[in-house]
């Protein structure tokens, strides 16, 4: 087991740090983790020596866990592992692999393979992960985020948000993340509850299943055998006062966010729960009740489409979660382990964006490679969107223990998976 003291330093980002491990190996690395290209990194090359059996253990101990998204995923078979003890090895294995990724040998074999690739248009090739900010983590939680990291001018998000709005605020697209957000929530609530029961947890997770049964009940069906489309509207002069409306939903979210903001590890639910509420609080007097009539019914989810269109804004984080739900089918903000570059030549881009992984098995490269690919076309469906001139090639970069270098295509993508060697 790393010693607690390494775990703090890697953790915190701080520029010393010295290990003892009875007294027998000693680790001492000046690091300087800076998004400043004039800070370098600073490493003995005997702490990469002293250190790798430790990054080798830790690659055996996790070789079929991986951290996706903020969770523990088992690769085998896709369940998530809630286990706070394997979580910070996996922090703690993905800290030690960044300096690695930095040290003078895995920089210089891969400075050797990229300049063999074929160069840009302007000739000039580029080396991506060499500067100590481009292996720095990255969570993407907004278009704001994205279209910092590519250049997107303030007209072009204007763009951005005119065409995207009517698409990820489609009212299947609406319910869809709404449920998503809830399920997702459920599931760690009911095995949370399962094993230690708490007060608020066990009211939260009734509000969850309260609010996933009423928007149920109150869905409209789509299916073209239903007879819903047959259902008359109220005669007129009828009230709908007694009707359901998205006001039911907002206030069951608000006492789900009191339930559940004191719990630590339930904090990114809490997050998207925020965000839902966001949008909820702007359609809350719009009816959601099958038994207003067919066609009232449809009126009602477009008018949901015309207000959160018409209110929510570039950097909404609702928006941002109904795009994800729309490109993805997930709602879970996305986590690159290397947050890499976006390099410039001519008339040609390139983005690159890297994961480190556990194992060189095939379900964990391909799991690594779908989870880069996600990410990379988030950013290309923002770059293509805003109409942006030139061609933006995509790599993902993935890196594991002692492996040959090699290159594989999916979906029109590159990736290249790396060794951490000394």
């Amino acid at each position: 087991m790393v010693c607690k003291h390494l775990e703090k330093f890697i953790c915190s980002g701080a520029k010393y740090v010295g290990v003892k491990r009875n007294e027998a190996l000693h680790l001492d690395a000046m690091l300087y983790h800076s998004s400043k290209e004039s800070h370098e990194e600073l490493v003995p090359l005997d702490w990469y020596e002293k250190a790798f059996p430790k990054i080798t253990k830790f690659a055996s101990l996790l070789k079929d866990v991986d951290l996706i998204d903020g969770r523990l995923v088992d690769i085998r078979d896709g369940s998530v592992v809630i286990d706070d003890r394997i979580e910070r090895k996996m922090h703690t294995f993905k800290s030690l692999a960044r300096v690695f990724i930095g040290s003078p040998s895995v920089q210089k074999t891969l400075e050797t393979n990229m300049v063999a690739l074929p160069a840009g248009e302007g000739g000039k090739p580029f080396l991506c992960f060499s500067k100590p900010s481009e292996r720095e983590p990255m969570l993407v939680n907004s278009l704001s985020k994205v279209s910092n990291f590519l250049n997107i001018t303030a007209q072009q998000r204007k763009v951005i948000r005119y065409t995207i709005c009517p698409q990820v605020t489609h009212h299947r697209i609406w319910t869809g993340t709404l449920e998503e957000v809830l399920n997702g929530l459920k599931l760690e609530l009911d095995y949370f509850n399962h094993q230690s029961p708490g007060k608020g947890t066990q009211m939260g997770q009734q509000i969850v299943s309260n609010c996933l049964k009423f928007m149920q009940d109150n869905a409209i069906s789509c299916d073209l055998e239903s007879t819903s489309w047959m259902r008359l509207a109220p005669a007129k002069g009828v009230q709908f006062s007694d009707s359901h409306k998205w006001e039911d939903v907002l206030e069951m979210f608000n006492d789900l966010i009191e339930c559940l903001k004191i719990e630590d590890w339930l904090l990114h639910h809490v997050t998207k729960l925020e965000a839902m509420k966001e949008g909820l609080s702007q359609i809350k007097d719009v009816l959601i009740d099958k038994s207003i009539g067919y066609k009232e019914a449809r009126l009602q989810e477009s008018l949901v489409q015309k207000k959160l269109t018409k209110v929510l804004g570039y950097p909404s984080k609702c928006l941002f979660t109904l795009l994800l739900y729309y490109l993805c089918g997930h709602v879970r903000d996305i986590e690159v382990d290397l947050s890499g570059g976006f390099y410039n030549n001519g008339n040609d881009f390139t983005l690159c964006m890297g994961k480190i992984v556990t194992s060189d098995e095939e379900k964990m490269i391909w799991s690594g490679v779908r989870h880069l690919d996600r990410a990379l076309g988030l950013f290309k469906f923002v770059w293509e969107t805003a109409g942006a001139k030139g061609v933006l090639d995509l790599q993902g970069h993935l890196w594991c223990v002692g492996f040959e270098d090699r290159m594989l295509t999916y979906k029109g993508k590159k990736f290249f998976i790396h060794g951490i060697n000394i």
